[in-house]
Parts: C-alpha cells; sequence; structure tokens
C-alpha cells in the first residue's frame, strides 16, 4: 500500500480509525461486485479502495451507511431466542449416582458457606 495514498487519506478522514473501517468497508463492497470508479491499474482491492477516498470519487457517508447496514445484519443473525445456555459447552462429568452427586453439591454449599462466614468449620478431632 503506498504511503502517499494513506497520506492523501488522511486529509480527508484525519481518524486513522475510521479511515481504516471506511477503507474495509469499500473493498467488500468492490469485492461484492460494486462497480470501481478509478483504473484499477493492477491494485488490489484496498488499494483501490484508499484511493477513491483519497480522490472522493466514493461518498464516505455512504460508505459509513453500509457499514452500519453490515453491522446491523450481523447483529441480527447472531441473536437468536433462547437463555444462552446452549451456547455453553457441556462438562465434562464422569457418571455417578445421583447420591454422589447430592454429597458433591452438599459439600460445595458448605465451603461456600464457611467462605462466606455463615458456618463453623467442623472440628474432626
Amino acid at each position: 500500500m503506498a504511503r502517499v495514498t494513506v497520506e492523501d487519506c488522511v486529509l480527508k478522514v484525519p481518524n486513522r480509525f475510521d479511515l481504516v473501517m471506511l477503507a474495509a468497508q469499500r473493498s467488500r463492497d468492490i469485492s461484492e461486485g460494486a462497480e470501481i470508479t478509478l483504473d484499477r491499474d493492477r491494485d488490489k482491492n484496498p488499494v483501490v479502495s484508499l484511493r477513491e477516498i483519497a480522490e472522493e470519487t466514493v461518498p464516505l457517508d455512504e460508505l459509513e451507511e453500509g457499514q452500519i447496514r453490515r453491522l446491523l445484519r450481523h447483529r441480527e443473525e447472531e441473536e437468536e431466542p433462547g437463555d444462552g445456555l446452549d451456547m455453553l459447552p457441556a462438562p465434562d462429568v464422569p457418571d455417578r449416582s445421583p447420591a454422589e452427586q447430592d454429597l458433591d453439591i452438599s459439600s460445595l454449599m458448605r465451603e461456600v458457606a464457611q467462605q462466606d462466614g455463615e458456618l463453623q468449620p467442623r472440628d474432626n478431632s
């Protein structure tokens, strides 16, 4: 990527993070079939998108709107009804009888209560 191209872009979009986000959006648009507004000159899509931003041949507000639409679309795809517990990995627990499981739970609860100061430790002497 030419240093001169980035320097030209920073004059149009002072915030470098915003510049990267806009150039990435334009590069994705080009990859998806959007028409290029300049000669490609064997440049790859990210370089073409920076050149377009530097020469102001693409409207920046449209790139921002495309960015927002893309983020909203991904957000909607991620959201599914449910409590999210189905996303947790299944615990690797050996097969035990219910009585053994109850003992584990009661001993765990006893430890927590001791840590909270609610119970006094057992004197096993």
